[in-house]
């Protein structure tokens, strides 16, 4: 049976919802105030921190501030560019999309995109010489969404600024994506793709026949009631945007227009690009929401997104030898989330298994299946704070009765 999150309004509430969740009240108690010294120092301008366990809400806290200049605070519901944690949500419509019968995740990317045709692969370079070969086989939806496609992780010549300034529609960066070769055979290799996930992204687009971010706002927002989240900004939303932050010796000062996205406090304004590899806004419990639904095998609240082989094949693993994979140690990557596979993972006491995503301004979430459990940690730094993010985990997880 789906479980529904609660939302923990009240010190009582949240006592209550510890218990019944097998969490120990007085540990996850301890969360906030650590937090707050993280922000006191100056390593994090604040956090959201959300804890989730057998479909309750048992931790729901906000620390330090979401403006530091303003002086507004944190809160609960302040909203976050969770960059990198967007990837998840654009592999799941793929597989929805595999459902339906629109596309196969084992087909060539070619078939859905004929710009990517004839695609060639780098075989060497030196100085004032490229040469160039064709590859093996073409590159497959799979290989994007486990970062083996071998496509290059660098921004192409012709659009340097696309992740700053936005500007160009997904259709047009993809297309210039497909013109760059590939570093290495498909399937040989990982190497963090965010050209790639920008390629599912259009492969959306055009199996749908909508555009990107009205099909991930219809067929994923809407049925998780997922009210506070989009890729460009409400006018009536931008005043619960949390800015970002840069910490360098416990000092914070406000990120400049160089950071993905641009400036934050400019909110992406006359932006086209929707970034299915980095460009979600959203809370704490839209993504307990998000999460909740894979850990219960689909389905939310009584609307099935996914079926429950869908989620299993997306979180396990599918790139085993082939050297070294993903960023945590002991690591390794399913369908666009990484998986702890070796205990080498799990120094912040999360189980073998668990899968997850960060993203670049210091955002985390995770799955632990084997524990019923989601995590949420939410911080807006470019910067420092790693320790805050690890701190919040292992607290978690020794919560967990």
């Amino acid at each position: 049976m789906t479980r529904r999150l609660l939302v923990v309004l009240t010190a009582a509430a949240a006592l209550g919802a510890a218990v019944n969740s097998g969490l120990d009240a007085e540990r996850l108690a301890r969360i906030a105030p650590r937090m707050k010294q993280f922000a006191e120092r100056g390593q994090i301008a604040g956090a959201v921190t959300l804890v989730a366990r057998h479909g309750q809400i048992a931790h729901l806290a906000a620390s330090g501030w979401q403006d530091v200049e303003g002086k507004k605070p944190m809160k609960t519901d302040s909203i976050f560019q969770v960059m990198s944690m967007t990837k998840p949500v654009t592999a799941v419509a793929i597989m929805m999309l595999a459902e339906q019968g629109k596309l196969a995740v084992s087909d060539p990317v070619e078939r859905h995109l004929p710009e990517f045709r004839g695609q060639m692969m780098l075989e060497s370079r030196t100085e004032g010489e490229v040469k160039l070969r064709k590859p093996a086989r073409p590159i497959t939806i799979r290989d994007l969404m486990t970062h083996t496609s071998g496509m290059s992780g660098q921004l192409p010549a012709g659009a340097p600024d696309l992740y700053t300034k936005m500007n160009r529609s997904l259709a047009e960066a993809v297309l210039l994506f497909s013109q760059q070769p590939l570093e290495f055979e498909p399937g040989s290799k990982w190497q963090y793709s965010n050209s790639g996930i920008a390629t599912l992204g259009r492969i959306i687009e055009v199996t749908s026949g909508e555009p990107y971010e009205t099909f991930i706002a219809k067929k994923i927002f809407e049925p998780l009631g997922m009210k506070d989240s989009f890729f460009f900004p409400p006018e009536d939303k931008t005043g619960r945007i949390a800015l970002v932050y840069r910490s360098e010796n416990g000092k914070l000062s406000r990120a400049d227009g160089t950071i993905l996205g641009g400036n934050a406090a400019e909110y992406r304004k006359g932006a086209k690009y929707p970034a299915p590899e980095f460009g979600l806004y959203t809370t704490a419990t839209d993504l307990a929401a998000f999460y909740q639904m894979m850990l219960d095998g689909g389905a939310y609240k009584g609307k099935r997104l996914l079926s429950p082989a869908s989620v299993e094949t997306m979180s396990r693993v599918h790139t085993a030898g082939i050297g070294k994979v993903g960023w945590l140690p002991g690591g390794s990557y399913g369908l666009a989330w990484e998986v702890i596979a070796e205990p080498l993972g799990t120094a912040t006491l999360m189980s073998l298994g668990t899968y997850f995503h960060g993203g670049a301004f210091g955002t985390h979430g995770w799955i632990d299946s084997k524990k019923d459990l989601v995590g949420v940690y939410l911080v807006q730094r470019t910067s420092g704070g790693d320790d805050a993010r690890n701190a919040f985990m292992a607290m978690t997880n020794a919560a967990v009765e």
